[in-house]
């Protein structure tokens, strides 16, 4: 089978290259073999793809990725299950996660699927599990969001921030999305009250406070964001991409845990992680029209490399997809 493979840290058009290797073979009772159809990357793929930052190397190789296959967002068809596999049989398409979605193959545990979404096709179902899973955690359990209340979300075009924009609203929340000039029509179009264009106006100097500030960029201290939020209200960090030389983004989640236990206004950065019994409420949330995933560009696998650079470039908005069934890279010498 294809997939893209990556034997050395560096910049996508460098080090991401269309290999044929071996189909993966189940090992255990609860494994689940799928044709991947689509793959989607994020900014957490390009971070890892880089070595970046180098604290991460610690967990995933220190001189060379030990995942070798990027990608963890997948949608498909389920082509074989283990002996104890009952909640998924072989023709289902399903979405999920697994470690290396771009290739035409891959193994993962059934707890990392679910159903398809019966009214969303199986290309843009790709998008939904590792942001919309963040989002969920975010809004729903870390932050508690409930009706009335003033919730402002940065990075509202990103993959995470749509997501988090249309369930703040399914919450009941009043929502302002801070987004670019070229995305403002988008953040409004999925649901916000309130957009804020963030080259022309700076939420931390303005008047208005909020009570949850979910914040994806990390273009502002979390002190100055503290400032933005009523006396009750909280700061609830996502990691974002940005940070210092050595510890990046990982530096301000260790930074908000630390301040979350003596300021009241920090809130602790939350695990998102994968859990099954979260696609499934992410499925029925899409089933009943209440969130839709927002994809920015499809790229054949071929072009992952592309995909990459894209977002490095920070131009994505929404979900970037590699397609992989019909895009695997026949051409490619």
């Amino acid at each position: 089978m294809k997939a893209i493979i990556q034997d050395k840290y560096g910049p996508p058009l460098e080090v991401l290259t269309v290999q044929e290797i071996e189909m993966p073979v189940i090992k255990k009772d609860h494994e689940v073999l799928v044709r991947v159809h689509t793959a989607a990357v994020h900014a957490g793929d390009w971070l890892l793809m880089g070595g970046r930052p180098p604290i991460l190397r610690l967990m995933f190789g220190l001189r060379k990725p030990r995942k070798k296959i990027p990608g963890f967002d997948l949608s498909g068809h389920v082509e074989e299950v283990g002996s104890k596999v009952t909640e998924l049989r072989p023709g289902d398409e399903v979405f999920g996660t697994c470690k290396g979605s771009c290739a035409e193959y891959v193994v993962t545990s059934v707890k990392r699927l679910a159903p398809k979404p019966a009214n969303l096709a199986l290309d843009h179902a790709a998008a939904i599990a590792v942001s919309g899973i963040t989002a969920l955690r975010g809004m729903r359990d870390a932050a508690k969001v409930r009706p009335g209340q003033k919730v402002l979300i940065t990075g509202a075009s990103g993959g995470v921030g749509t997501f988090a924009v249309q369930i703040a609203k399914s919450l009941g929340a009043e929502v302002t999305g801070v987004c670019s000039t070229a995305n403002v029509d988008l953040v409004r179009s999925i649901g916000a009250d309130h957009v804020i264009d963030y080259t022309r106006q700076d939420f931390t100097q303005g008047e208005e406070r909020y009570d949850i500030i979910l914040d994806n960029a990390g273009k502002h201290s979390l002190a100055e964001m503290r400032q933005a939020v009523t006396p009750t209200g909280k700061v609830i960090p996502n990691s974002g991409t940005t940070g210092g030389k050595v510890f990046g983004p990982i530096g301000r989640v260790l930074r908000a845990a630390i301040s979350a236990m003596f300021v009241r206004k920090q809130g602790p950065p939350f695990m998102a992680g994968e859990k099954r019994k979260d696609m499934l409420a992410l499925k029925d949330l899409i089933e009943a029209g209440t969130i839709t995933p927002v994809i920015d560009e499809t790229y054949p696998l071929r072009d992952t490399a592309a995909a990459m650079a894209h977002i490095a470039a920070g131009h994505a908005s929404g979900k970037t997809l590699i397609a992989v069934a019909g895009g695997s890279g026949q051409d490619q010498e």
